[in-house]
């Protein structure tokens, strides 16, 4: 396994900086921010109709709708890789302690925000509306960028910790998704469309080069590039009319894609030698990535520091108390039933895991345009998921001054 990528730490520069500079903005003069990032420079109701870029053609749309499937494509190739290739470290039974893990964090932290609900907010619409799923995703880049601070580069924790919020993500990307379409209304059969692009692309672009009688000439032609953009463009089209997250636009055609035949770990650098076509799309997504976290950071992460309400008590009690504790019991009990931890980790890395996975930001702002009533409520949830920050540099000076983790001859971690 080797060192992750250190392209992670500029991602999560790019999303502290794009939303630190809209939170600015927003804070100084609202009118003039949300007049340049809800823009339309042209008449959209025909997409918005269709559910593309919905509500509209705007800054901000282009950047959740149509840049941020990207990176969720990024990260999911990794999951994906660790799942099912050859020495993949999620192969097998070895998924199902982490599983277990991000299923305990979210049914508590949905649990919490239910209970806080029904204590805490005054408005009627929020008790039944579907704001139980925005705990769910933790934000990966950040709290990996934390989590080196605690555990230091090439930590085995550091996977365990990616591993868990990749999970976290995307199954709360297809959840919130389902509870929460666009327009309370699942439409099932635009589904056809990603499905149908995807077998496309497996019978006719992958399945012939398992062939023993393949050319190299044929595998040059295989491993072209424009297809794919072409399926990936019907399946965005298909995912998001649909009603679910158009961020889980390129996932169908993540199986079928030729890729590598072993797994080097999470965002390894080792990858970068490697030239199937999946890997070649990462390749070229690695720098654009990160303009995308910062121009997502900029249109999402603006934090109205007069926004403070109910609902920012709710969504920080649901990440800081109910996601660790659930992905902590969960870990212990797993432990106290004898079964090993991830990479073999014991509780009190497993304890700074859980905290930090308690920091929520990219994929709840999502969620948020489906899962809660506009205005108050949801600025108000934003400033909490903006909030969810802190605790990442807390649990760095816990790690170094009250409870820093041992090594193996009990000697203190060095960062």
């Amino acid at each position: 396994m080797t060192s992750a990528s250190p392209y992670l730490i500029t991602y999560a520069k790019a999303l502290l900086a794009g939303a630190a500079i809209a939170t600015l903005a927003v804070n100084i003069d609202a009118g003039t921010y949300y007049d340049i990032i809800e823009w339309h420079p042209f008449d959209s109701n025909p997409l918005a109709k269709l559910r593309l870029f919905y509500p509209g053609f705007t800054l901000a749309t282009v950047v959740s709708s149509l840049l941020m499937p990207l990176f969720v494509l990024l990260i999911a190739k990794e999951l994906w890789e660790a799942l099912v290739l050859e020495q993949g470290t999620l192969r097998g039974k070895l998924a199902v302690a982490p599983l277990v893990m991000v299923a305990g964090g979210m049914i508590v932290s949905a649990l919490v925000w239910q209970g806080l609900t029904a204590w805490l907010e005054t408005a009627e619409e929020a008790v039944d509306a579907t704001g139980w799923v925005m705990p769910f995703g933790s934000d990966m880049v950040l709290a990996y960028f934390f989590g080196r601070m605690i555990f230091g580069k090439g930590h085995a924790a550091l996977q365990v910790l990616l591993f868990l919020c990749i999970m976290d993500g995307l199954l709360g990307l297809v959840l919130g998704g389902v509870a929460a379409p666009i327009n309370y209304n699942f439409r099932q059969l635009w589904l056809i469309l990603p499905l149908g692009a995807a077998a496309f692309g497996y019978f006719v672009l992958t399945k012939p080069l398992q062939s023993p009688t393949v050319t190299e000439r044929d595998r040059l032609r295989a491993g072209r590039l424009w297809p794919w953009l072409v399926l990936g463009f019907f399946s965005w089209i298909g995912m998001s009319a649909s009603g679910l997250p158009p961020l889980l636009a390129f996932l169908p055609l993540l199986p079928v894609m030729l890729h590598g035949d072993r797994s080097f770990g999470l965002f390894a650098e080792a990858e970068g030698f490697l030239n199937d076509p999946l890997n070649r799309v990462v390749h070229f997504l690695t720098v654009p990535v990160a303009v995308i976290l910062f121009l997502f950071g900029l249109t999402r992460g603006a934090m109205d520091l007069g926004a403070f309400g109910p609902t920012t008590w709710i969504m920080l009690g649901a990440l800081w108390l109910g996601k660790p504790l659930g992905i902590f019991a969960t870990a212990a009990l797993l432990k106290a039933l004898g079964r090993p931890l991830p990479n073999r980790l014991g509780l009190p890395e497993m304890a700074y895991i859980a905290g930090l996975m308690a920091i929520g930001f990219t994929f709840p702002l999502i969620a948020l345009e489906t899962a809660l009533p506009g205005g108050a409520m949801q600025e108000a949830a934003r400033l909490g998921l903006g909030l969810s920050l802190l605790i990442g540099p807390a649990l760095v000076l816990v790690s170094r001054y009250a409870l820093p983790l041992p090594r193996k001859g009990g000697k203190a971690t060095k960062h």
